[in-house]
């Protein structure tokens, strides 16, 4: 969600309405607030969403929407906001004509960002909104400082290969006459975001821009991806199928040897645990690599081997 600001905080400032957010009645007990917001978080938190930007932001609104309802004193701020501007709706209000002001704290007077135990350098921090109506509050035991307006990051994609995703990557920048060297960590997967703090100048405020590094992984010849997990194709012949036997396997940390076992189907996958790409963030944790077995049928036989099958078919 966008908002503008101006001179006044009454240009197109947009109210959030955080018990809508949870899916909680106005009514609702803080035991009822706290177990929807778990459930929610689980659901939406981006470690179980890799690259999926519409529930990163979801994760991040019920996230403010958590941090107000389940503090007494910002919650009854927020419904004595809600009551009063529940009123001006009923009265014809329309958007725009909200007294803001009335609400807006000395201190949420420019935007900043809150961070919540990592959250807020991780997905960007809280929105205008929640600045400008609680900042200088209370949060978490500690008070919100607020900081000039920062002006917004400069995305940039960034491509790497799955090697570079597996053991981690550098990539150089020149920004003006400075060169940077950013680290790109191992578990980088597409949709990744790096940040690069206070990189860029910038013409209209004190503050320097961020850099927002937005990894793409290219396509790999031997593997195709799935957040962290990999599949990659395994042929054997048509009596390792059936009888059993084994097969080389390439992985990104060496070839490994897998075990076929007896009456292994066409398509079948075989799970290799922690051969897949290391999680971002979870020391010594890795994804999973499936071997997609491809079973050769043999094109031409020699006459034993034809007579051999058409036992076999007999029987």
């Amino acid at each position: 969600m966008t908002f503008i600001f101006s001179s006044s905080y009454n240009d197109y400032m947009e109210y959030k309405d955080y018990y809508k957010i949870l899916g909680v009645e106005r009514n609702a007990t803080q035991d009822t607030i706290k177990k929807t917001y778990r459930k929610l978080a689980m659901k939406y938190h981006p470690d179980q969403n890799r690259g999926n930007k519409q529930a990163e932001e979801k994760f991040k609104d019920i996230n403010e929407a958590y941090e107000v309802l389940s503090d007494p004193k910002k919650r009854e701020r927020y419904d004595q906001l809600g009551a009063s501007y529940s009123q001006w709706q009923n009265q014809g209000g329309g958007r725009g004509g909200f007294n803001w002001n009335d609400w807006v704290t000395n201190q949420g007077r420019g935007r900043g960002t809150v961070d919540m135990d990592g959250f807020g350098d991780a997905f960007g921090g809280f929105s205008d909104f929640f600045s400008a109506i609680f900042g200088g509050m209370p949060m978490g035991g500690r008070t919100v400082s607020r900081q000039p307006a920062k002006p917004h990051a400069i995305e940039q994609k960034v491509q790497i290969n799955l090697a570079e995703a597996y053991h981690g990557t550098q990539r150089q920048f020149q920004i003006g006459s400075r060169k940077i060297e950013v680290k790109i960590p191992a578990g980088a997967v597409t949709g990744t975001k790096v940040r690069i703090a206070d990189a860029v100048p910038s013409s209209t405020s004190a503050n320097k821009a961020d850099i927002l590094l937005n990894i793409e992984v290219q396509p790999d010849a031997r593997f195709t991806s799935n957040g962290v997990d990999l599949t990659t194709e395994v042929k054997v012949d048509l009596l390792t199928a059936i009888l059993g036997g084994s097969a080389t396997v390439s992985t990104l940390s060496g070839d490994v040897r897998l075990t076929i076992p007896p009456g292994t189907q066409p398509g079948q996958k075989i799970r290799l645990s922690g051969r897949g790409l290391p999680k971002l963030k979870e020391k010594q944790a890795y994804g999973d690599l499936f071997a997609l077995i491809k079973v050769e049928i043999p094109r031409k036989l020699t006459d034993k081997q034809r007579r051999l099958y058409e036992e076999l078919q007999k029987l």
